[in-house]
């Protein structure tokens, strides 16, 4: 018995087995391809937390001649108390054998003590020839599940699964691109019911995946909460010599400063995409988003640039009310709460109806320039001088990590974020709505975030997270 289990994913060719294997290893390296025959040697793939491995998966070749590996298995076999010995005899037999090379490379696993996970195209109708296959594997004795993964348009599950379950202990539908996670740590709880003695490291590697998920949660929030202040705080800077003044450089260095600011805002969205990326293991992913640019001379609003940044006019308008429904507060505490909301309520209608109508301008991190000291002049571009752009980011950030922490593995489809419609921002609490509004704030006229503020606008992010995944799956915002 293996020390960790240890799952074969075994079936026909091109039926799906290296995209299940690719989903419950985390692994989006996984040659994935249309054409029969992709895997043609065994490969293992470790699933590990923290450095311990929780489980094995092993991908393996398809079947190719069945009925000649059940003709020498039948003849070679007295009664059915052998069977498992005879296919182990059979691996031993024609390792070298070029007929048998796929065939033994798929059992020798089993021979060695791996569960079964036999994976079938739902999408295709049921036929002898793989009846013969799990006849094969109902010989070697060992636990065994069988998976449904449909491929095509049509389904012939239903007639799927009434075959499946006179030879199979468990039978589930699964779909290895587009399968949510705890249907992952279902098919883990259903082995361990399988093999005795697997249940208590399957049960420890739910558990040990489940705080994986919280954690990855976290830190993508510390990610994003990090970006998003370095984003809203940057500058840039340049000295200028008294020459280069009389010149007349300062109009060539502002211009250089921006599109400085400009280049960096862009490089520093980009790398918080791909930290997301790689905090859920999705390496090797293509993506494509709307970048961000700043059309008609920086008008954020403008419809160019609302096309660009992949937002509505419907979106700003949503981040206007929460960032002006923190101005309205003070009416309600100079009232002692006697407005019922009003100045807050009011604050928000200013705010988004700002946005919507009136927010025509993105305001540009204004252009500073320092005393002439010694015969140099600094000159300083940034920070962000409007709190909306940091809505903005944030939102797009949110967004990205939804897409990443529920994208499996086995997706090799080009990542195509949306365009976004609203904004999470209407779901959060009027308190952490304060909380984010003054971390912005600081960032914008200090030009920096530290302390117990920038831990409380890190929870915020937390929040927000939980927020739009809740949405996005349908639960609403409680």
């Amino acid at each position: 018995m293996p020390e960790v289990p240890v799952f074969a994913v075994v079936g026909h060719p091109n039926k799906g087995k290296s995209s299940v294997v690719a989903t419950l290893s985390q692994n989006d390296a996984i040659a994935i391809a249309l054409e029969p025959g992709t895997t043609r040697k065994r490969h293992r793939y470790p699933l590990s937390v923290d450095g311990e491995v929780l489980y094995v998966l092993e991908d393996t070749p398809g079947f190719q001649r069945p009925r000649r590996a059940l003709e020498w298995l039948e003849a070679h076999s007295a009664s059915a108390t052998d069977r498992a010995e005879t296919v182990a005899a059979f691996v031993s037999e024609h390792r070298d054998d070029a007929r048998f090379t796929d065939e033994c490379e798929l059992l020798a696993p089993l021979v060695e003590g791996a569960g079964i996970i036999y994976v079938v195209d739902g999408s295709v109708p049921y036929s002898p020839e793989d009846e013969i296959e799990m006849t094969i594997l109902r010989w070697t004795g060992r636990p065994s599940l069988a998976l449904i993964n449909s491929i095509g348009p049509d389904d012939y599950s239903d007639a799927w699964k009434a075959a499946l379950g006179q030879f199979f202990q468990v039978v589930r539908r699964f779909d290895a691109v587009r399968a949510p996670f705890a249907q992952h740590l279902s098919l883990l709880r259903a082995f361990g019911q399988l093999e005795p003695a697997w249940e208590a490291p399957l049960e420890r590697a739910v558990r040990f995946l489940s705080e994986q998920r919280h954690s990855r949660q976290v830190q993508a929030a510390r990610l994003i909460a990090d970006a998003l202040i370095d984003m809203m705080t940057y500058r840039e800077q340049s000295t200028l010599t008294e020459t280069q003044l009389a010149q007349g450089e300062d109009g060539v260095v502002e211009e250089r400063l921006r599109r400085r600011w400009y280049e960096h805002q862009r490089q520093r969205e980009q790398a918080l995409r791909r930290d997301i990326e790689q905090l859920y293991q999705h390496r090797h992913l293509r993506r494509q988003e709307a970048a961000l640019e700043w059309h008609s001379d920086h008008d954020l609003f403008s419809e160019d640039s609302r096309r660009a940044w992949g937002v509505s006019r419907r979106y700003l308008a949503t981040a206007g009310f929460g960032a002006g429904a923190i101005g309205g507060v003070g009416l309600d505490a100079l009232t002692l709460g006697s407005s019922f909301g009003f100045g807050a309520l009011a604050g928000g209608i200013v705010g988004g109806t700002g946005a919507y109508l009136f927010g025509d301008r993105f305001t540009l991190p204004a252009m500073q320039w320092g005393p002439l000291r010694d015969g140099l002049k600094t000159a300083t571009f940034g920070p962000v001088q409007d709190s909306q752009f940091g809505y903005v980011v944030l939102g797009r950030a949110v967004d990205h990590w939804w897409h990443i922490s529920h994208r499996n593995h086995a997706g090799r489809d080009l990542l195509d974020l949306p365009p976004a419609s609203d904004h999470w921002l209407e779901s959060l609490d009027a308190r952490s709505r304060r909380t984010l509004q003054r971390g912005l704030d600081s960032c914008r006229r200090k030009g920096r975030l530290d302390g117990r503020l920038r831990a409380d606008v890190e929870a915020v992010v937390t929040a927000a997270l939980a927020i739009y995944d809740r949405r996005q799956n349908g639960q609403g915002s409680t």
